[in-house]
């Protein structure tokens, strides 16, 4: 889905406009294209299906006619400290963060690089952090049949940081959880995982 770049340069001068500037002053003039710019890159995943970025999966054998897993069921994946970047759809201010996910493959796994892009899909829109990660999780569940799936999101929101409350530190950590990693045993023990893979 295309964005109307001109229509959200429209839209940002009457905002300028009814917050008393200047819209065609020197620093503003081209203020509505640079925001538009930025809407364009910020809600690419508008319209996106994950699904597609999970189209092509592997078997977890390691090559065709290779009996050396046997057919057996893989441990954890976990991909940890991908870059999230969202907007928060109550005021449309960002948050970022990191998201820290893993699932349990069942007979088939996905390209590393796939998860994150998952990820970046699915954010790269307006968004609650609780709805992102069940989103996410959901996408995997569907897309690749797993026993397990696991997300942790960490970001900090402008809405809470930049304005109201102006809380500088606080951060939001939500976790979103299917099958088997729905467990409390198995989810503490891929979440010390997670940690232990983490910069924090």
């Amino acid at each position: 889905m295309a964005v109307d770049r001109e229509r959200i340069a429209r839209a940002v001068v009457e905002i300028l406009a009814a917050v008393g500037e200047d819209p065609s002053r020197a620093g503003l003039s081209e203020t509505p294209s640079r925001v538009a710019d930025a809407y364009e890159e910020l809600f690419a995943g508008v319209g996106v299906d994950p699904q597609t970025l999970l189209a092509e999966t592997m078997p977890i054998d390691a090559a065709p006619g290779d009996s050396s897993l046997g057919g057996s069921q893989s441990d954890a994946v976990i991909v940890t400290n991908i870059a999230v970047r969202s907007v928060c759809e109550h005021h449309l201010l960002p948050f970022v963060g990191q998201a820290h996910v893993a699932y349990l493959p069942d007979a088939s796994i996905v390209g590393l690089g796939r998860i994150s892009r998952v990820v970046e899909a699915l954010a790269a829109r307006p968004q609650f952090q609780e709805r992102l990660g069940e989103q996410i999780a959901s996408a995997l569940d569907e897309g690749l049949s797993p026993r397990g799936v696991l997300v942790v999101l960490d970001s900090a929101h402008q809405c809470v940081t930049a304005r109201g409350v102006g809380q500088m530190s606080s951060r939001t950590i939500t976790v979103a959880s299917r099958g088997e990693l729905s467990e409390p045993a198995a989810r503490s023990e891929i979440m010390g995982l997670m940690h232990g893979g983490s910069d924090d």
